[in-house]
């Protein structure tokens, strides 16, 4: 019962301030009469978004898909890497610093050399950007984890003459789940917002970022909101079902806080 409450509080404080945020940005600009391409209204939105339903919902599936097969594609090299750099110690030192200066090449800066290299017509370029995106975040906090290893289960382990590969399936890896899923979490919201971004320099005009250009040159403001807003939901599912991975993952962390 206890739980239950204290998760309602939890679901009911974001509502209540998001409500609020909405009511005062109504307020803002009815009292403030601010023009529409400086701030449309949410009111103003939320039509829009009822306009253009239809034509938002495939714009986000069309970044969600990018965004699912960068991020699949991130995670799977980035714990391959980990994996390897937590055993061997010369690729860790090679590694760590390619993603160190990987994490610093901004999107503006990949988004329009990989759509050159690959073309136009192809949605290559911008799933290459959320994987590079992706790995550096799941790259470094697996790593992290792989090597935290509690020295009591370490020296267990080789009491019981246990294999590498033993180690890592029983100790290493548990133990590296919080680590992985802290940045699988970073990287779900990144890995949408790298999606949207990416479709800002040409390419196929199907996703969300396209349509908010292609609205805001055509003075269509609240329409170009309500991509706005779609992008938003969008971020906000995947780090959900990241969150929702992370539970079912780990249910011994959920006991434990329980």
């Amino acid at each position: 019962m206890r739980r239950a409450r204290g998760s309602g509080a939890l679901l009911l404080a974001p509502v209540v301030v998001a409500l609020a945020f909405l009511a005062a940005w109504e307020a803002l600009v009815r009292v403030g009469r601010v023009a529409p391409f400086v701030l449309p209204s949410p009111t103003a939105v939320l039509a829009s978004l009822r306009e253009v339903g239809a034509q938002v919902l495939a714009a986000a599936g069309a970044t969600g898909l990018n965004a699912l097969v960068g991020l699949v594609a991130g995670t799977a090299l980035a714990l391959l890497a980990a994996s390897l750099a937590a055993r061997v110690r010369v690729l860790r030192e090679a590694l760590v610093p390619l993603a160190a200066a990987a994490a610093a090449i901004p999107i503006v800066a990949l988004a329009p050399v990989f759509a050159t290299m690959y073309g136009a017509t192809s949605e290559l370029p911008r799933r290459l950007v959320v994987t590079l995106v992706v790995f550096v975040p799941v790259f470094v906090n697996a790593l992290r984890g792989l090597l935290t290893v509690d020295p009591v289960h370490a020296e267990l382990m080789r009491s019981y003459a246990a294999s590498g590969w033993a180690t890592t399936r029983w100790v290493r890896l548990p133990g590296a789940l919080p680590f992985v899923f802290t940045g699988l979490r970073l990287a779900a919201s990144a890995a949408v917002i790298s999606a949207v971004v990416a479709e800002y320099f040409g390419g196929l005009q199907t996703g969300l970022g396209s349509r908010i250009t292609s609205a805001a040159a055509n003075s269509a403001y609240p329409r170009a909101w309500a991509y706005v807003v779609a992008a938003c939901a969008l971020g906000l599912l995947f780090y959900a079902a990241a969150l929702a991975l992370e539970r079912a993952a780990t249910p011994w962390r959920r006991a434990g806080t329980g």
